[in-house]
């Protein structure tokens, strides 16, 4: 077994599965202490590397493609100090580290070992998970979103006091953290409703204001969604050679009800003054294409 600990962190190689403890040093990130242990089975990891400094170096891994909803949503936006898959080296616990990265380098791998993955091997951060920030508290129990609007939120938001979307309902999950002064966003995709709203009118999108406390944290929330949607490297169903009309099915059902619910919402944001004749017009006709195809 190969073992490195520090104030910042544990990882531990047992052969099989690396295991990533956070540690308790206030410099240890929210998201990190969050989030948990996390264990990487060897055929997870795309490699393992120590990068010396100068005065302190850093241990970090790379989680392969697709492996983990985490490392989905976050695209590598997630600074170092929130990263969990990297841990600071101090000068004396060097050896230790290098050991470490033999041991998983040289450790022989299952034979079919993938080096993409087509459905995801880690489960992702535990429900119920619950981020407050300016605009909204948002949370995940597994089964919805929920949005529960505050103080710096619009006011066509607030009037609707919150939203809630259905897990199965989501195509998908955007997540970006602010850069210099530019916002960032935390925007639940619903499936059959075109994203076409500016991020401070869309009932689906928490503004992520610059400066704002827990910012980070919403990664988590964003990441127990993408857990439980449709892996984006899963092989897709051939589509049918046979032109033969089929009924409705539940899900198309649940698309024309959400275009309508979104239609509903964009003549409040009109009604409001949140936008004006030619936005309102434009998303209107594109919830419309969207319900006649």
């Amino acid at each position: 077994m190969a073992e490195i600990s520090s104030p910042f962190g544990t990882w531990t190689f047992d052969g099989e599965v690396l295991r990533i403890t956070p540690g308790s040093h206030r410099r240890v990130h929210k998201v990190r202490k969050t989030l948990g242990e996390v264990e990487l089975p060897l055929p997870t990891i795309a490699g393992l590397s120590y990068e010396p400094g100068r005065k302190t170096g850093r241990l970090r891994v790379r989680v392969k493609d697709g492996a983990d909803p985490l490392s989905v949503v976050a695209g590598g936006h997630l600074p170092d100090n929130a990263d969990p898959y990297q841990l600071t080296v101090e000068p004396e616990q060097q050896q230790a580290a290098e050991y470490l990265v033999d041991a998983v380098r040289f450790t022989r791998r299952p034979a079919d070992d993938p080096a993409a993955f087509h459905r995801y091997a880690l489960p992702g951060p535990a429900v119920p998970v619950t981020v407050s920030v300016g605009e909204a508290a948002v949370s995940c129990d597994g089964h919805r979103v929920v949005l529960e609007w505050g103080w710096q939120a619009s006011e066509a938001k607030r009037k609707l006091h919150r939203t809630e979307l259905a897990l199965d309902a989501l195509d998908g999950v955007e997540w970006r953290p602010s850069a210099g002064f530019n916002d960032g966003l935390l925007r639940f995709r619903a499936r059959g409703v075109p994203a076409t709203l500016p991020p401070e009118s869309d009932p689906h999108c928490v503004r992520l204001i610059w400066g704002t406390e827990n910012e980070l944290s919403t990664v988590l929330v964003a990441a127990a969604v993408v857990a439980r949607l449709p892996h984006p490297n899963a092989p897709t169903e051939p589509e049918s050679s046979e032109n033969v009309p089929q009924p409705p099915d539940a899900s198309a059902l649940d698309d024309v009800d959400g275009v309508l619910r979104r239609l509903r919402e964009l003549g409040d944001l009109h009604r409001d003054g949140i936008l004006d004749d030619a936005e309102f017009a434009a998303a209107k006709q594109a919830l419309l294409r969207r319900l006649s195809s």
